[in-house]
């Protein structure tokens, strides 16, 4: 099996490839990825760079270059719902992307013709999730995802997220891989560790939980990982 592991940051991967120790560094598209044999499978990681369209690269090359059967994007969010944490794990049920607007062509707010305003993440992945979860009693949470190209730190804003997409938290990059993996029909999830909670605050809870955020979504993507081989 080869499967594909996204961070957006250098950061929220740097666990993973210490967690597995030895891998094989390949350059494509002005990226690096790191292919780890593992159980007889592969395994490419890498940090697609900030904002959708990195890391709808990122996803696209390990479907289409490398062959990735199975898609997980590990990292990091804001929180949007108050029972949410800095901590907090969640698996997105579906994604949308909410600075989509062509609202003045009577469209609602993120949607795309011939696409869909909210996409579906894989239920057998979020079921392996799940039973890791189980297994090592974490308390994993899942909601609506809502991605887009701004770092959100404004408590309007995440009002605005919350009544129009019902979103539980927020970030850059899950949307855009999940429409990448659903056009090409590949499984995917997306896993976030919760390291701010989108206020007036957000800077600087971010900063101070990315990296123990980031492990905690390393540690746990790693024993999905685990699951999958077995």
């Amino acid at each position: 099996m080869k499967i594909g592991i996204i961070g957006a940051m250098r950061e929220e991967i740097t666990p993973l490839l210490e967690i597995f120790g030895k891998y094989e560094e390949i350059h494509l598209g002005g990226n690096t990825f790191y292919c780890v044999f593992y159980k007889n499978s592969q395994i490419y990681i890498a940090y697609s760079k900030i904002g959708k369209v990195h890391s709808a690269l990122t996803a696209s090359s390990m479907i289409l270059k490398f062959g990735c059967e199975k898609i997980i994007f590990s990292g990091v969010a804001g929180g949007l719902r108050k029972d949410l944490k800095v901590g907090d794990l969640m698996i997105a049920l579906k994604l949308c992307q909410h600075d989509v607007d062509i609202s003045a062509f009577g469209h609602p707010l993120g949607f795309i013709p011939e696409s869909k305003i909210y996409i579906q993440t894989d239920p057998e992945l979020n079921e392996i999730a799940k039973s890791v979860a189980k297994k090592y009693e974490i308390n994993l949470k899942d909601g609506v995802i809502a991605s887009g190209d701004q770092f959100i730190n404004n408590d309007d804003k995440k009002q605005f997220l919350i009544k129009n997409f019902q979103a539980d938290a927020v970030e850059m990059e899950g949307a855009s891989v999940a429409v990448v993996c659903d056009l090409l029909q590949v499984p995917f999830c997306i896993f976030r560790s919760i390291s701010d909670s989108a206020d007036g605050e957000a800077n600087v809870s971010f900063d101070e939980f990315l990296d123990s955020s980031a492990r905690v979504s390393a540690n746990f993507v790693k024993n999905m990982v685990d699951t999958l081989l077995q």
